[in-house]
């Protein structure tokens, strides 16, 4: 009896060993496929910005090809785009956007995480309710009636304008902080107050010296966000002010050749990448502590 109750659990031990060793073979495989999904758009791009063909007159290829790897690479793209288009301004204009944009919005989401976590107040429940109803409608559907307003200000087709709009709403994303403030001890706070500490001492002082996930991970997310804007950036700025447009705007019309006298694909690949490095860099270097951040601010909502 006993031998047969040996046999019966290593059968069962070794068929659940199998199912597990299936499961995790399986998981393996949908994520190289999804992998390679993500990757191939990319390695695309990276490819037509090295690609430096010509064709039978002498003229370089830049347009889309019908083969996949490059006949011949090198780094004209680049050096075309730096030299012969207004991308250094373009670059230049974006990264002057999003860094008083994530200055702005970080500090501005931060504090509102800290107060809905930490200050109780008589609106907290309607605020945070209404909050997340706004937070359900896209913000382009605000973009006619924000343009508007900054036209009655006179704001409109300047950088500052860009700022103010990236920057405003950006209380309303007020979650992820208000998740991570939940896990710092109220017994924290409390020694603050009996101290004689203000609410904005309290913040300064005690809760952004421990909270640097959360500082990086909202940064990361207000510097990215302006980045890779195009909505509002083509509407706010308008079309003819090249010298004021961001990245995304600036190579979309020289992707349709309204700005130079070539619209070569390559070349706006080139622009895809040099736009892309800076944020795969800021993001690899910060990634610890996005995901500690990111991590940490959902375990209480």
């Amino acid at each position: 009896m006993s031998d047969n109750t040996n046999t019966k659990t290593k059968i069962k031990f070794f068929n659940q060993t199998r199912s597990e060793k299936i499961s995790k073979a399986g998981a393996y495989i949908l994520l190289i496929a999804l992998s390679i999904i993500w990757l191939y758009p990319i390695l695309w791009i990276l490819l037509n910005s090295l690609r430096t063909e010509f064709n039978v007159d002498g003229t370089m290829v830049g347009t889309v090809v019908s083969h996949y790897w490059p006949k011949q690479f090198g780094f004209d793209n680049f050096k075309t785009l730096f030299t012969n288009t207004y991308f250094p301004v373009w670059f230049r204009n974006t990264l002057f956007v999003a860094v008083f944009s994530c200055v702005l919005s970080t500090m501005l989401n931060l504090s509102v995480a800290y107060v809905m976590s930490k200050v109780k107040f008589r609106m907290r429940k309607p605020f945070m309710n209404i909050a997340i109803v706004m937070g359900l409608f896209p913000g382009f559907m605000s973009m006619i009636a924000i343009y508007y307003i900054l036209k009655a200000l006179g704001l409109t087709q300047t950088l500052t304008a860009l700022i103010l709009c990236y920057s405003a709403g950006a209380g309303l994303g007020f979650y992820v902080g208000k998740g991570f403030f939940d896990t710092v001890p109220q017994a924290l706070i409390e020694a603050a107050r009996i101290d004689g500490a203000g609410e904005a001492r309290i913040f300064g002082s005690v809760i952004l010296p421990i909270s640097k996930p959360i500082i990086v991970y909202t940064a990361l997310m207000s510097f990215t966000a302006p980045w890779m804007d195009f909505i509002f950036a083509r509407v706010i700025l308008g079309e003819q002010n090249t010298h004021l447009h961001t990245v995304a705007v600036g190579l979309y019309y020289m992707m349709y050749g309204q700005i130079v006298d070539t619209s070569r694909f390559t070349v706006f690949a080139a622009g895809c990448v040099c736009v892309a490095i800076p944020i795969v860099a800021l993001f690899m270097y910060l990634q610890k502590y996005y995901i500690e951040g990111s991590t940490a601010g959902s375990v209480k909502g």
